[in-house]
């Protein structure tokens, strides 16, 4: 498993990823509605534009892009990883380079959680600190849990 930062010539292949793990692992959390919206916000556009911030890094695990993750600043922006390779440890392999990069300037780290992904933060100690709710068409909410936890240096 290495974690590296993502590259431009990786989008078609970061795409599939969050692509895939969208429409296989959101429906059984959230309503068709939801999982167009994900869809449509990770566009190659909103994927180049991760690449070029040098905050978007790739997880590959024999050979394969299994995982992505991105932050900015101090907020994890997303991790995402192919349902083959849940409950492998990836999530919080990334999760923890992601960390390794925040306490660098910060020490909190805050993050938005979909409701599949609420359990593993949890698991990697943050919290609950408020819930959030985005109104989309049809009078569907994306409810999300807004999550932090206090970062140690070392």
């Amino acid at each position: 498993m290495k974690y590296v930062t993502a590259v431009s010539g990786m989008v078609n292949e970061i795409y599939q990823v969050l692509h895939t793990t969208i429409k296989e692992i959101y429906p059984l959390y959230y309503p068709k509605e939801v999982v167009d919206f994900f869809c449509r916000h990770h566009n190659k556009e909103h994927i180049l534009d991760g690449i070029a911030s040098g905050n978007m890094g790739v997880l590959v695990e024999d050979g394969v892009i299994a995982g992505i993750g991105c932050f900015d600043g101090n907020h994890i922006t997303g991790v995402y990883v192919l349902p083959a390779y849940q409950k492998r440890g990836c999530g919080s392999h990334i999760i923890n380079c992601l960390e390794t990069e925040i306490v660098k300037k910060h020490d909190t780290a805050v993050l938005e959680a979909s409701l599949p992904a609420a359990c593993l933060y949890e698991h990697k100690g943050y919290r609950t600190v408020g819930h959030g709710i985005y109104e989309l068409e049809h009078d569907v909410k994306l409810v999300y849990e807004i999550m932090e936890k206090k970062l140690e240096v070392g």
